[in-house]
């Protein structure tokens, strides 16, 4: 056994290379733990019950129940969308690789550069939003348990800071145990998930909401007009459903990645519909008023499972569900940042790319991308110190990012037909192809423009939305460094064409011998046009 399946990931590395990579990353997770992984990114029911303040004064519970409904079928589509890919081109590079593969020859590098900065921002963003949900409950259970206390924003600051050294040092020196951490991460959110609806279902009976307040109760606190308020609620189901490319971001650690990899994609935004639909239900069924929820120092969710079990402890032993999850999706966000980062400055995207594209040769892992990862969600989160909106600046940012990474190959792709892809495991078939990729696409320019609006009105310097600040940031940096370096030399992923002979294993299986400088050819993807760049490699 132990032989094949160093064959499969023979046969997975040759992929890789003929890719443009060699492999340096360990493919020491199996397809149940990288689903771990991606359930502990997106962990929907957490992030939803988390950030309900997001959507509750935005529509109240016809904005959580429906807003979630809307956003997971539109996320649904975009998942299934990737999920081609994936399945085609299985690297850690994930989209600005994907966009690369099938642009017009002339536009391959500066669409590629601008894919791969949104997409490596959205996922600094993201690690950002782990810390910030987890530190905002935090600060809330101090506020329930002290009505006298008086939060302050560098309180939750120090917080967030102590969440994301945490994350850092198991990246940084227990890469080896990552596969086990999400394995438990999946373990302990589905445990969460039913422990939690069982209890307090159980004791807020027999007194539960009306089934008219669950699905059809309208609340508008931010000033906006009731159907743009309505949809500002999407932000907390987008948050809920975002993410679900880590899949491809760490497909180079996984066997079999041009199968396992779709289907992993597509299950975690199933999982995640299903539990956040089912889990929100419970939640508004035992709200009691959601004015007062919407208005509790403790936050809405300490604020709902206090009105459910009656007793501060309880409430409280519940709500570490929610705080290890929020744990785990710091972890495993970050994680999957740092390949993120690490595969873009592979391919000479960033500043400094090769002292980021180092592989650290004990740990196994791209430690200088680590600490850039790091290093950036720190400054990121000193938001907090300056907005009093910096929750809905982060979550917007992480959101609308990624979002607009998960748009730009599908549209791309729509652009030339739908005929750039190879062929591949995972095909959408012709009129849901077209249906998927368009209602995904759709769903990405409505959001990314309304999820740049302030969450209230009147908007004042402390409460505007600061998404909009960060995203200039990034576009300033990048354009600085496309005109410094990336227009000359940035030509987008490489495919290194291998010269060797194949090497043999034993078995009459064959796969690329060493691959060194004087044995590659580096080409620009822009330039392999047709059955060129998809010629399968034949054993």
């Amino acid at each position: 056994m132990a032989r094949q399946r160093s064959i499969v990931h023979l046969d997975d590395d040759a992929h890789l290379a003929q890719l443009g990579h060699k492999a340096e990353l360990k493919r020491h997770f199996s397809p149940l733990s990288m689903l771990g992984l991606a359930f502990a990114i997106l962990n929907s029911w957490t992030a939803l019950s988390a950030s309900l303040s997001l959507a509750l004064p935005s529509g109240g519970s016809t904005s959580v129940i429906w807003g979630l409904i809307t956003a997971g079928i539109c996320n649904m589509c975009l998942a299934a969308s990737l999920a081609e890919f994936l399945s085609a081109y299985p690297t850690a590079g994930g989209q600005y690789h994907w966009v690369a593969m099938i642009s017009w020859k002339k536009w391959v590098p500066l669409l590629s550069w601008i894919t791969g900065w949104i997409n490596v921002s959205g996922w600094i963003a993201l690690v950002a939003s782990g810390g910030l949900l987890g530190s905002q409950l935090i600060v809330g259970v101090i506020s329930f348990m002290n009505p006298n206390y008086a939060p302050q924003r560098w309180h939750q600051f120090l917080i967030y800071i102590g969440y994301n050294l945490v994350a850092f040092l198991l990246n940084a020196f227990a890469n080896d145990l990552l596969p086990y951490i999400t394995k438990g991460a999946f373990t302990w959110s589905i445990s969460g998930f039913i422990i939690i609806s069982i209890t307090v279902l159980a004791t807020a009976s027999p007194t539960y909401s009306s089934g008219t307040l669950v699905f059809t109760d309208f609340i508008n606190t931010t000033g906006w007009p009731n159907g743009i308020a309505w949809l500002l609620g999407l932000l907390q189901a987008g948050l809920g459903l975002t993410g679900f490319d880590a899949v491809a971001h760490m497909v180079e650690e996984i066997p079999n990645p041009t199968v396992e990899g779709p289907r992993i994609m597509i299950a975690c935004v199933g999982i995640g519909i299903f539990t956040g639909f089912i889990f929100l239900i419970v939640l508004l069924l035992v709200a009691g008023d959601l004015t007062n929820v919407i208005t509790n120092a403790a936050g809405p969710l300490l604020a709902i499972f206090y009105n459910a079990t009656s007793n501060k402890a309880g409430s409280i032993c519940l709500l570490i569900f929610p705080l290890v999850c929020l744990l785990f999706a710091t972890v495993t966000i970050m994680t999957t940042s740092s390949r993120m980062t690490y595969a873009f400055a592979r391919d000479g995207g960033l500043p400094a790319s090769r002292f980021f594209a180092k592989v650290h040769s004990r740990h196994e892992m791209p430690l200088n991308a680590l600490i850039l990862t790091t290093a950036l969600v720190v400054i990121f989160g000193c938001i907090f110190l300056g907005s009093s909106s910096a929750f809905n600046a982060i979550i917007s940012a992480s959101v609308v990012a990624l979002g607009v990474s998960y748009a730009i190959p599908p549209a791309v792709n729509c652009l030339r037909g739908r005929k750039m892809l190879p062929p591949r495991p995972f095909v959408l078939p012709g009129p849901l192809g077209w249906f998927c990729n368009l209602l995904g696409i759709a769903y990405v320019i409505v959001t990314t423009v309304l999820f740049l609006f302030p969450p209230d009105l009147p908007v004042t310097g402390s409460n505007m939305n600061y998404c909009i600040v960060a995203f200039f940031i990034v576009i300033v940096i990048s354009v600085i460094q496309w005109f410094v370096d990336g227009r000359k030399n940035y030509k987008g992923p490489q495919i290194e064409l291998v010269v060797d002979d194949l090497a043999d294993d034993g078995y009459g299986n064959r796969y690329p011998g060493k691959v060194s400088d004087s044995d590659e050819v580096g080409v620009g993807v822009g330039e392999l046009q047709g059955e060129t760049r998809r010629a399968e490699m034949k054993g």
